[in-house]
């Protein structure tokens, strides 16, 4: 029965045989009514679908267009991935068993014809033999070389062409001249009359070869996720009745209460409702430090309970926990393209139909110009062009390494959103830092009091805490928490309004109370000048001066600090070593700005910036061509973050605003960012090596194949060597892209 749905549907393709046929299956797939996207990722041969279509309709489509497909519905990652790994198995297992049955026959005859004897026909008895040798050849195609012939077939039933028709002309044209040989020896020269039944299945064996080692490189991309999808707990031990019981995860209800013991991993998503304890968080922030829990405090799934026992209330369970967010995002990433990946596509669908070309203009040339026996050459040639000049490589060089690069930025605390944040990242000249708990801890404190006209600090607390308990500011809550530290009661205000930029305003007894910065007083005509050079000297301490007046007079003055976060004077600097311009926004005064700035080596800032003015300066930065990365809390600063290049949303590790940003930092640090950037370029240096190397080769080849050395060095390719040479390219790609794993960021 069929059922429409919104969730994304992911499918296995089969019998994508190259690049090429990327494309083709995205085209396909669109074509569906109701179907938004189609990203397919040829490393991993999966297609995410988005939209209201049908899984079915889907796949009727991926088989109209010469392919087939299956949905993948496990019901957790984990199973989705051990179905995976055993499909994977199973085609490696096969490849394997292809190659060593093409390699059986086509070694000893690659043997024969080396050291022992010529491979050609010139009586009755070569003619029996090399019949006979014939059939098995072609027994060798229909079993280890099927799929490349019903790929081909298949392709060509849609007016397409792809890796498998490249392979199949190409073995197909060697095994039809050597039995024509065969059967009319006396139709070709007593010189042209070679057989060349070992290029054919030395060919097939050796093309399934390096697929089947492709198959098992590519598994190890698959590390991060697996790793991710490995701190998950099995069980839970919730209480229920007031006993406790042991069950498994997937049974786990909403508001379950589950205990966790020393040692053991976070189940589910929960609220701490007893004990305390330190939670290791390290494996989904990086952070090293754990950090301690208590009563109303947020756990997340597989963070490790280092010391008490907790119990805790389960808030989110199943696929809606953080960690099952985590890993549904860096798996759509991980299918992502990035701008060079898309144009590596594009390439890679006309490539073939261009090698076609190449082949035959390569054998008219070797059958009309080239020397005796001119058709020989010419078969010779065509064959090895068809099957030195296959885009595997090409197609793998983007995605492979978009996935090592993805997972190594997941284990690092970093969540990249698709593969075009991922490349854009790595070409940021301008940073924009929000100062407020970005660069500080953003849990400021009151740290100095300056009467003017109040009784009192305790006057002046019980004032400035009343009129900020109804503000949700971060300064707010240090007046309000310095209120609870002292044990002030805060005195009742009414008719609260929070004025952009400037401050706040209340109503007490009938009288206005204003509470906020310099321009708040001098727009209500308050008499600030004698306080204002103390107010000066507050700010160039790095502190937040903040005056509070009643009644239209001046009481006093506040100054909040923000201490600054201990690493990110070395992040900075790390950023600005990357040749990146680092510039600070932020709502503070001047004076408090360049303190801070100069604490934390930043030589650009911006302050007195309304929230709404930080898009405008992103704007700014970008009509001077600068490539703009922004970096803020996610929430204020979402106008920015989505007009700026790259959005960086920094979390918090537990309350992760993983869907906000283009990428998220899953801890407070700034490291995180640095990290980012340099995980990026070093993504897309990978990327680029590849494609280089794809390039190289088909460049260097298909000239090589088609016996340009010839004329001078008397060199032409032999077929075989073409198709160790194509398989083996692809293998080059896959274990360049796990070099990737090794990448540090920290030390770059």
């Amino acid at each position: 029965m069929e059922h429409t749905t919104h969730s994304p549907i992911q499918l296995n393709i089969i019998g994508a045989g190259c690049a090429s046929c990327v494309g083709k299956i995205e085209k396909a797939i669109k074509t569906v009514q109701g179907v938004d996207s189609a990203d397919m990722n040829f490393a991993d041969r999966t297609v995410l679908v988005t939209g209201q279509a049908t899984a079915e309709s889907i796949i009727n489509a991926v088989e109209s267009a010469g392919y087939n497909a299956t949905q993948i519905q496990a019901e957790s990652a984990e199973d989705a991935m051990n179905e995976k790994e055993q499909a994977d198995l199973q085609h490696y297992k096969s490849l394997l068993r292809h190659t060593i049955i093409a390699l059986s026959v086509g070694i000893p005859l690659m043997i024969y014809g080396l050291f022992i004897g010529e491979m050609t026909v010139s009586s009755l008895s070569e003619q029996m033999v090399w019949g006979l040798v014939g059939v098995v050849t072609l027994a060798i195609m229909l079993i280890s070389g099927k799929h490349f012939y019903i790929g081909a077939w298949k392709s060509f039933l849609n007016h397409n062409a792809n890796m498998d028709t490249l392979i199949a002309l190409g073995t197909g044209t060697a095994w039809i001249y050597s039995m024509l040989i065969v059967a009319f020896p006396q139709w070709f020269p007593e010189m042209a009359r070679h057989v060349y039944f070992e290029a054919t299945t030395m060919i097939i064996g050796l093309i399934n070869l390096g697929l089947a080692l492709e198959v098992k490189a590519r598994g190890k991309t698959s590390e991060a996720i697996k790793r991710l999808i490995g701190l998950q707990a099995k069980t839970a031990r919730v209480i229920r009745d007031g006993k406790e019981i042991d069950i498994d995860i997937a049974q786990v209800l909403l508001n379950d209460h589950v205990r966790v013991r020393p040692g053991e991993k976070i189940p589910v998503d929960g609220v701490v409702i007893e004990g305390k304890s330190t939670i290791d968080e390290s494996m989904l922030t990086g952070e090293p430090m754990p950090v301690e829990k208590a009563v109303d405090d947020d756990v997340v799934t597989g963070t490790l309970n280092k010391s008490g026992s907790i119990i805790f209330k389960a808030t989110r369970v199943g696929k809606d926990t953080a960690l099952a967010h985590i890993i549904s995002m860096v798996k759509r990433a991980q299918n992502s393209k990035p701008p060079i990946g898309r144009l590596a596509d594009v390439i890679a669908a006309y490539f073939v139909p261009a090698i076609m070309i190449i082949a035959i203009v390569s054998a008219m040339v070797w059958f009309n110009v080239g020397p005796e026996p001119s058709m020989v050459f010419a078969i010779v040639s065509a064959t090895t062009v068809l099957i030195i000049a296959c885009p595997c490589a090409l197609g793998l060089a983007t995605p492979m390494s978009v996935m090592v690069g993805v997972g190594k930025a997941a284990e690092s605390g970093v969540l990249i959103r698709n593969g075009e944040a991922l490349q854009t990242a790595s070409k940021i000249t301008a940073m924009i830092l929000d100062k407020t708990g970005t660069i500080t801890e953003g849990k400021p404190q009151v740290t100095d009091i300056i009467l003017a006209h109040a009784d009192s600090e305790e006057q002046v607390i019980a004032l400035s805490a009343g009129i900020e308990s109804h503000s949700e500011h971060p300064l707010a809550q240090a007046i309000v928490d310095s209120a609870n530290a002292r044990s002030i009661k805060a005195i009742n205000t009414e008719h609260f309004n929070a004025i952009s930029g400037q401050g706040v305003e209340a109503q007490m007894d009938g009288q206005t109370l204003l509470f906020g910065n310099e321009k708040l007083m001098q727009d209500n005509n308050i008499a600030i000048s004698d306080y204002q050079a103390k107010a000066q000297t507050l700010a160039e301490e790095a502190k937040t001066p903040m005056y509070l007046a009643l009644a239209g007079q001046l009481l006093a003055i506040i100054a909040v600090s923000d201490p600054i976060k201990s690493d990110s004077i070395e992040a900075i600097a790390r950023l600005k070593l990357s040749g990146i311009k680092v510039i600070m926004l932020t709502g503070d005064n001047k004076a408090t700005a360049a303190a801070v700035a100069k604490k934390v080596g930043i030589d650009d800032f911006f302050a007195e910036v309304m929230p709404e003015d930080k898009a405008k300066k992103v704007a700014e930065l970008q009509q001077q061509n600068e490539i703009v990365g922004m970096t803020g809390d996610g929430i204020n600063d979402a106008p920015a973050l989505a007009l700026a290049d790259v959005g960086f949303a920094i979390g918090t590790g537990t309350d992760v605003a993983i869907e906000s940003a283009d990428i998220t930092l899953m801890r407070g640090s700034l490291h995180g960012l640095a990290d980012a950037i340099a995980i990026s370029k070093a993504t897309l240096r990978n990327i680029k090596q590849n494609l280089f190397g794809a390039f190289i080769y088909n460049v260097a080849g298909i000239p090589l194949a088609a016996g340009v050395l010839y004329p001078v060095f008397g060199i032409l390719l032999n077929p075989v060597i073409a198709g160790a040479a194509m398989a083996f390219s692809s293998l080059t790609v896959v274990s360049n892209a796990n070099r990737l794993r090794l990448f540090k960021a920290k030390e770059h």
